[in-house]
């Protein structure tokens, strides 16, 4: 077995968490992919050798999961092993929330809005880009802000059970700046319908970071941003009850939570 492989010790997660894996540096090895959740994506290179990061889906079901790594040599040498996960379960309280009737009972034109919006944003969530953008930790896009852990809590809009929260709420007002998490690429920024107005920013290696019900948009897509620039302002659009910054994240389209991201040690 490789030397690498021996390194390899299990880790466990709960539904909803970002983990990072590491490879050390070793002589020869050229690169590092990693399978998990049937994709395929590369591992960075830094100075201590290879990084990145997978997402445990919010829907995940608890047990023993591998994520099976590919080791490729200058001299055209491979190898596998095999990172055993042990995801457990999180058990999430029930919200339940008043909106507008048009954010529960949809028309047939807002039926169709939506599907083309789920479709533009599934295949965002579907690019990895095989480099890491980000060189420092992430950080709350408000500062100061610990609150908001609201994430994975079973949703009643109106009486009607909807799709677990994927992101946590921040308290914040219209108007407040909210920054970018860490730096990366915005690929969307736009209206949606359920958003309101929203920004997506893709850090690279599948993770991605979404700001969503902001008064104002101040980024264009494309537009390379650094961690802690300010991408828009708090607001209350689309299906909210009152102004917030909805702050999600996604890694190879899974749902994490964002304050998972905060807890690596970069």
């Amino acid at each position: 077995m490789n030397a690498l492989a021996l390194l390899l010790t299990a880790l466990t997660a709960v539904q909803g968490q970002a983990v990072r894996l590491t490879v050390p540096a070793e002589p020869g090895l050229q690169s590092v992919t990693v399978e998990w959740s049937d994709r395929v994506k590369p591992l960075a290179r830094d100075e201590d050798g290879w990084f990145t990061v997978i997402g445990v889906d919010l829907g995940a079901k608890p047990g023993q999961h591998a994520a099976d790594l590919l080791y490729t040599y200058t001299d055209g040498r491979t190898t596998r092993a095999t990172q055993q996960i042990t995801v457990k379960s999180k058990e999430y309280p029930t919200t339940r929330l008043t909106v507008e009737p048009k954010y529960v009972e949809l028309s047939a034109e807002n039926q169709e809005r939506t599907a083309r919006e789920r479709k533009e944003i599934g295949a965002v969530y579907w690019k990895i880009t095989p480099q890491a953008y980000w060189t420092e930790p992430f950080e709350v896009p408000i500062p100061g802000i610990t609150g908001g852990r609201n994430f994975g809590h079973r949703r009643v809009f109106n009486d009607q059970p909807r799709a677990p929260h994927s992101g946590a709420d921040l308290t914040a007002t219209t108007g407040t700046e909210i920054h970018a998490s860490n730096r990366g690429r915005v690929v969307l920024a736009k209206n949606l319908f359920f958003s309101g107005n929203a920004v997506f920013i893709d850090h690279g290696l599948g993770v991605y970071t979404v700001y969503l019900h902001l008064s104002k948009i101040l980024v264009e897509p494309g537009t390379m941003v650094e961690r802690g620039a300010v991408v828009g302002l708090a607001g209350a659009t689309g299906r909210v009850t009152g102004p917030h910054l909805h702050w999600g994240a996604r890694i190879q389209n899974a749902r994490v939570d964002p304050f998972s991201l905060i807890d690596w040690s970069l």
